[in-house]
């Protein structure tokens, strides 16, 4: 790939809002000085620890599955991932968002349900939020690991992602 190629292909990733001005900049002057970067080398560029984004993105929204096996541990985990690399990427931390605004959603959601169940109506709607709660983090996984962001429908919007 010739440098005006991976420049290119900066320029599309910033457009796209998966790097951000500064990660744009970082990795265009590095494809511009002598030390050119091999070809898939763009993460060792864009992330200071070289982490791949699109994982740790993932991580995130699949972390909310902790709580399967330890109560509690699918509202922290999420949470706790997101505070410790949202400082490395403008992507993981959309995507913390994101995970933030559906939980805090779920948990409203679980609370309404509950008091719906004095009229009959709240055992109707556990199921659909227990499927939702399964289908929308495995959704927005998949989408975070091919560079996607994807806002989890019915999600109340606390943490404006921009």
């Amino acid at each position: 790939m010739g440098i005006a190629e991976e420049i290119e292909k900066l320029s599309e990733l910033r457009r796209d809002g998966a790097i951000s001005e500064d990660e744009y900049q970082k990795a265009k002057e590095s494809v511009l000085s002598q030390d050119q970067p091999k070809q898939g080398q763009f993460y060792q560029i864009l992330s200071p620890s070289g982490t791949d984004v699109n994982v740790w993105s993932m991580y995130i929204h699949l972390s909310q599955f902790c709580g399967a096996m330890v109560p509690i541990a699918g509202l922290i985990v999420p949470i706790v991932l997101w505070q410790l690399r949202k400082d490395e990427s403008e992507i993981i931390d959309r995507h913390g968002k994101i995970v933030l605004n559906w939980i805090l959603s779920e948990l409203i959601y679980w609370i309404i349900c509950g008091l719906l169940c004095l009229v009959i109506v709240g055992f109707l709607l556990f199921p659909i939020l227990i499927i939702l709660g399964i289908v929308f983090p495995i959704i927005g996984g998949i989408k975070a690991n091919s560079g996607e962001i994807w806002p989890y429908p019915l999600s109340i919007n606390f943490c404006v992602v921009h």
